[in-house]
């Protein structure tokens, strides 16, 4: 249990730290990750009608997603900017970028809920499983929505609940039983907190959108063996690697362990990890 009020201040900077800290894990896991994850970003530069020639904004871009996508579709003659409010993670899609030899992107560290642009600025705006970690989600949509030329879409995916994505949600629960997990303040930002996505869409008209749709997709999340999924969380899931760095180094092995146990019930008869998992995508018109 906790009695601390929630400060959306602190919760991004201490965001924006655990994102640098594991911007290493995701330097050496993204190819594995992108595995399932580039159907999304595939996805939402169709759903936003994005063209050769145009100016597109990525938010929260984190690994480069879907930015290096729409950097390939816009071409020579359009341009991509990527935000992320994380300089470690910027780096990284800085990197992912110069390797695909994409000379149309731009990289730019800024707070999702404060774009520093010219309002009317893009043809298309994009986030790939960002929106849920803004604690003021209607009044960053409200920012989003004004940097849209008129007519122009804002396509987003958004996770779906935590039973339906084992892939991330899998370890807390395990640990769970194991030990307490601090309950964190009332109206806190999470991966999960904008699973009820007709709640989500009322939210998108309230900011001024029009046209607002949403689709339920599923994707696979896969892993060698079960070992590489404990590597993978080990390596990228800060949240979890600083609550059990309060635990002596005992349960921490034990925590461990019973996570590759976990991870191996979804193995395959190759012993191939796989989790299928469910997301939303979201778009709106200005």
């Amino acid at each position: 249990m906790t009695d601390q009020p929630f400060d959306p201040q602190q919760y991004k900077e201490r965001g924006r730290q655990q994102w640098d800290s594991v911007a290493a894990g995701w330097r050496k896991w993204w190819r594995t990750f992108e595995s399932g994850g580039q159907h999304i970003s595939d996805h939402l530069v169709d759903l936003a009608g994005v063209q050769p020639g145009h100016q597109v904004l990525d938010i929260a871009t984190g690994i480069g997603e879907p930015a290096l996508t729409a950097a390939r579709r816009v071409g020579t003659q359009g341009r991509v900017t990527a935000t992320d409010s994380a300089p470690q993670m910027l780096a990284l899609a800085a990197e992912r970028g110069a390797e695909a030899h994409l000379d149309n992107l731009d990289f730019r560290e800024m707070d999702a809920e404060a774009l520093d642009f010219t309002e009317s600025s893009f043809d298309a705006i994009l986030c790939r499983w960002g929106l849920m970690f803004l604690p003021n989600l209607e009044q960053a949509l409200g920012g989003i929505r004004r940097l849209l030329r008129p007519g122009s879409l804002f396509a987003a995916a958004v996770l779906s609940e935590a039973s339906k994505m084992p892939a991330l949600s899998m370890p807390m629960a395990v640990i769970g039983k194991m030990i307490e997990v601090p309950t964190p303040p009332p109206g806190t930002p999470g991966p999960f907190a904008l699973a009820d996505i007709a709640a989500l869409k009322e939210t998108f008209r309230r900011a001024g959108f029009s046209d607002v749709r949403s689709q339920s997709l599923t994707i696979e999340f896969q892993w060698p063996m079960a070992q590489d999924y404990t590597e993978f969380i080990r390596d990228v899931a800060a949240p979890v690697k600083a609550l059990l760095a309060q635990q002596t180094p005992e349960m921490q092995d034990k925590a461990w362990a019973a996570i590759t146990e976990a991870a191996a019930e979804f193995a395959q008869p190759d012993g191939t990890v796989a989790m299928p998992s469910e997301t939303f995508s979201i778009v709106g018109r200005r």
